[in-house]
């Protein structure tokens, strides 16, 4: 392992967990407080959780010398984004039963539910499981849900391409019984029983690890924001392999310059009989060389920087005895998501319904969550999570279309997916304020009434079906990966934005920050202004993004 100066206090608390364990148990067991003690609060994410509070409540809270009201979000583990109609019903359930109700899709193809009572933790978990749903490993340090592009419409091989983000899953899980252990009451191991972990050891990943598999010419995982993206090839009908790029991410800091987005490189071609030992070594060599003494310089882009490509390269090809191939060629055309009904190469259907930020419930007259309940009772269709916070009613038989038709016609999911703007299908918000901590400004709560006031701007300026794309997220840490959208909205205090500009549409190019601290006064100027030179100026076909990167307004 690579030599290391110091490490961080999160390093610390890792290697002393006794394999993610901590104090957690007693913790749970502690009545007098709704929180975990600070320790247990960072290895939770190991387990699929975060503890939060009711930030909108704090002051009152503190006025009243009241602790905060404490509670937790728990994510789970589905690689692909794949359940069945059986797992929804229980979501449904244990959403209404343990927290506020809302099921939340994330833009890493998974769901999580916020609001649940640190009493509650462990009777979510164990509904979860009567179902053979988890949280191991959906946040931490340790490589998380895996991605894949989600409409088995985009190509005939989908399902031999999607087998693979299981695969790399299971390959990459934590060996340690805690979780089953804590949350679900297995026997307590002896330290000798504790299976060995090749992979984590006991220090796991200096950060957290991402993965996305793309079929060509879709894009909607947004493939080099990743740690690894693998761009599936195929040849003559068949899966040959995969390019593999590395070294993605977005996450900055406010005022740190040493912290910057990034696009992922593409290392090369490898074969799809070696893409799994490949896979595994890119991680160990992260885990090895990872920068573990400061945790905002942690991620692989940042490694990748300092070591540089041909190192980086050279040391995953002599861990494997495997040389990477010349890339193959390939192309993106497309990352937003296909709404309403496709057919696959089987002829099964699929139907994509739009989600705004993910929020699936029932307010302002649209049961949204009443609707996609009806349809899991028929047992008649899966359920795909997409990264664009879409839902996907999937793997329908010809026979079953009418009846899946006639629910969603029913309770208004048909019209709404139809009818909604271009720019706002292609939407994404983080949950921002009022759970996490991390959130200087509003996120889903607020990109929506924006975006009513941009549409008209749009209309204004013969744009009303120009599918730009706009992001927003509370902080700089890029949950809704705003440095890669054609317009980005990056939270800096309470009512206040940076504004990104000029990212491409098929999402191989990050935006630059064009205007810092904006409100939404200011926002709708820059737009409106931006959105008329655009009109009149842009070349034929150019997206928004191109032809901001091609006037040269950038810094």
């Amino acid at each position: 392992m690579a030599e290391q100066k110091k490490e961080s206090i999160a390093e610390k608390v890792k290697r002393l967990s006794r394999g993610l364990r901590g104090t957690l148990a007693e913790s749970l067991k502690d009545e007098h407080t709704g929180s975990l003690r600070s320790d247990d609060q960072l290895l939770l994410k190991f387990h699929g959780m975060y503890q939060q509070d009711d930030r909108d409540r704090r002051e009152e809270r503190a006025v009243k010398k009241l602790e905060r009201l404490y509670s937790f979000m728990i994510r789970l583990r589905i690689p692909g984004g794949m359940i069945g109609p059986v797992h929804w019903e229980a979501l449904h359930n244990v959403a209404g039963e343990n927290s506020t109700g809302t099921i939340k899709i994330t833009t890493r193809q998974t769901v999580q539910l916020h609001g649940i009572l640190k009493a509650k933790i462990k009777p979510t978990i164990k509904a979860f499981d009567s179902v053979f749903l988890d949280s191991v490993a959906a946040c931490g340090d340790v490589n998380r849900n895996v991605t894949c592009t989600s409409n088995p419409a985009t190509s005939p091989l989908h399902k031999e391409v999607f087998g693979y983000a299981g695969e790399i899953s299971r390959s990459l899980l934590p060996k340690t019984r805690a979780y089953y252990e804590i949350w679900l009451d297995e026997s307590l191991l002896a330290e000798k029983e504790e299976p060995e972990d090749p992979l984590y050891k006991d220090v796991y990943l200096p950060r957290k690890f991402k993965i996305a598999i793309a079929i060509p010419p879709y894009n909607d995982v947004d493939l080099f924001t990743n740690d690894i993206g693998l761009i599936a090839i195929i040849e003559n009908g068949q899966l040959v392999g995969f390019n593999v790029a590395v070294g993605g991410g977005l996450g900055t800091t406010h005022g740190n310059p040493d912290t910057y987005p990034r696009v992922g490189t593409v290392f090369g071609f490898i074969p799809k009989k070696d893409i799994l030992k490949v896979v595994y070594e890119i991680v160990t060599v992260q885990r090895d060389f990872g920068n573990r003494e400061d945790r905002k310089l942690s991620r692989l882009k940042y490694t990748l920087d300092r070591l540089g490509v041909e190192f980086y390269k050279r040391e995953v090809e002599k861990r494997t005895g495997i040389s990477f191939e010349p890339t193959k060629d390939y192309q993106f055309t497309q990352r937003i998501d296909d709404f309403g009904w496709k057919q696959d190469a089987a002829g099964n259907w699929h139907y994509t319904v739009f989600v705004e930020n993910g929020r699936v419930c029932d307010e302002h007259g649209y049961n949204l969550k009443t609707a996609l309940l009806e349809v899991s009772k028929t047992r008649r269709a899966t359920f795909r999570f997409t990264c664009n916070q879409n839902l996907i009613l999937s793997d329908i038989f010809p026979k079953d279309k009418d009846l899946i038709e006639s629910i969603l016609v029913k309770f208004g999911v048909h019209r709404k997916t139809a009818e909604v703007s271009p720019i706002r299908k292609n939407s994404i918000a983080c949950v921002a304020l009022s759970t996490c901590s991390l959130a200087l400004a509003e996120g889903q709560r607020y990109l929506p009434s924006l975006i009513d006031k941009i549409e008209p701007i749009l209309g204004k300026h013969g744009l009303a079906e120009e599918p730009v794309s706009i992001r927003m997220t509370g902080c700089p840490n890029g949950c809704a990966r705003p440095y890669i959208s054609e317009i980005g909205l990056v939270g800096t205090s309470y009512g206040k934005y940076n504004l990104h500009l000029g990212a491409d549409a098929e999402g191989y190019r990050l935006n630059r920050k064009y205007k810092e601290d904006l409100d939404e006064t200011a926002i709708l100027s820059e737009l409106d202004g931006l959105f008329g030179k655009f009109a009149k100026e842009r070349n034929s076909k150019e997206s928004f993004g191109d032809y901001i990167n091609r006037i040269g307004i950038l810094n």
